[in-house]
Parts: C-alpha cells; sequence; structure tokens
C-alpha cells in the first residue's frame, strides 16, 4: 500500500492516467483560448468578425480535440472551451457574419 502514499508528480494537470499528452492539453488551451476571445468579443457589435473566426476556428479546434482526447478532463476543457466558441460564433454570425461590412 505503500503507492496510496505517493504523489502523482508525473504527466500534466489534464492526464489522469499519468502518461503526458501534449497534443491534447495544447488543444485544450487553444480551444479555451479561442473561446474566451470569441465569448468576450462576442458582446460588442462591432467586433463580430473577430468573434465569428475566433469561434469558427475554435470549434474546429475543439471538434478536432474531442476526436483525439484520451482521459475525461481532456473533454470536459474541450467542451467548455466549444461552448463558448459556438456562442460567439453564433453571436458573430447574428452582428454581420465572416465578411460582414468587408465585402460588398
Amino acid at each position: 500500500m505503500a503507492q496510496t502514499m505517493r504523489p502523482n508528480i508525473g504527466g500534466s494537470l489534464l492526464a489522469t492516467d499519468g502518461k503526458p499528452h501534449p497534443l491534447q492539453d495544447t488543444l485544450v488551451w487553444v480551444t479555451a483560448v479561442l473561446g474566451v476571445v470569441a465569448f468576450v468579443t462576442a458582446m460588442f457589435h462591432s467586433l463580430h468578425l473577430i468573434s465569428s473566426w475566433t469561434g469558427l476556428i475554435g470549434i474546429f479546434t475543439g471538434a478536432y480535440g474531442q476526436f483525439v482526447s484520451e482521459t475525461t478532463r481532456e473533454r470536459f476543457g474541450l467542451i467548455l472551451g466549444l461552448g463558448a466558441s459556438a456562442f460567439g460564433f453564433f453571436l458573430g454570425m447574428a452582428h454581420g457574419g465572416l465578411f460582414g461590412g468587408v465585402i460588398s
């Protein structure tokens, strides 16, 4: 029972199996950052280009991250980022879209 007293210091914050997952961790953080940017910029009507593009990219990175994720913690972070990205994307589309005001 000595193994129950040893702290698990190996691996990453998101990996519950003790192995490092650098690709999955990177996708979680990129999706989370894009989701926050899309969510915040969606609150401003004039920033619809930023919110729609970051939301769209966040949706794609989150979907790919879900495809390759290996632990529940990674999937949980990806779902939060995907939700924020989708919210920002849809409000950005409602405020003018991906090319609104740029192409005549």
